[in-house]
């Protein structure tokens, strides 16, 4: 007499297959969350960064008005977005820099403004110690994780 149906011992295996299968499935869509938040802040550093440098060249030209001791940079990040007067515009036009302010993709903090989840260096402070000041030179990841390049986040 055949017997039909699975034995205990393929179940198991069956089992320990599709075990290793969801665990490979479950690493494999954290690695791509990460991806896409690094991505993310990629971009944002950028857009930020590219702002602050466009700030910086127009008070050099003479669009912003800027004291004589004030290096060139925005004052606060805000100045970004809020825009401020172009000096050389008879009509009192603004220069606007950025639509919104990005918010750093690995602060998960809702009650913050988006400005205030990056850390803001000053002109005056090193790189190996940024602190804030009466400029904004640089922003950076307040994260305290690694990146996938192996560079941690505050440093990119």
């Amino acid at each position: 007499m055949k017997s039909r149906g699975f034995t205990l011992i393929e179940m198991v295996v069956v089992v320990a297959v599709v075990a290793v299968l969801a665990a490979i499935a479950v690493s494999v869509v954290q690695l791509s969350a990460q991806r896409a938040r690094e991505s993310e802040l990629r971009m944002a550093l950028r857009q930020i960064r590219e702002g602050i440098d466009t700030y910086k060249h127009y008070a050099d030209e003479g669009r912003i008005a800027r004291a004589s001791d004030a290096s060139g940079y925005p004052p606060k990040l805000a100045d970004l977005v809020q825009g401020v007067p172009d000096a050389k515009s008879p009509g009192g036009a603004h220069i606007y820099l950025l639509r919104r302010i990005p918010r750093d993709p690995f602060n998960t903090d809702a009650a913050l403004e988006a400005s205030e989840t990056w850390g803001l260096r000053s002109y005056t402070s090193t790189a190996d110690a940024p602190a804030e000041g009466a400029d904004v030179f640089d922003v950076y990841s307040r994260a305290s994780g690694t990146g996938l390049n192996g560079v941690p986040y505050r440093e990119w």
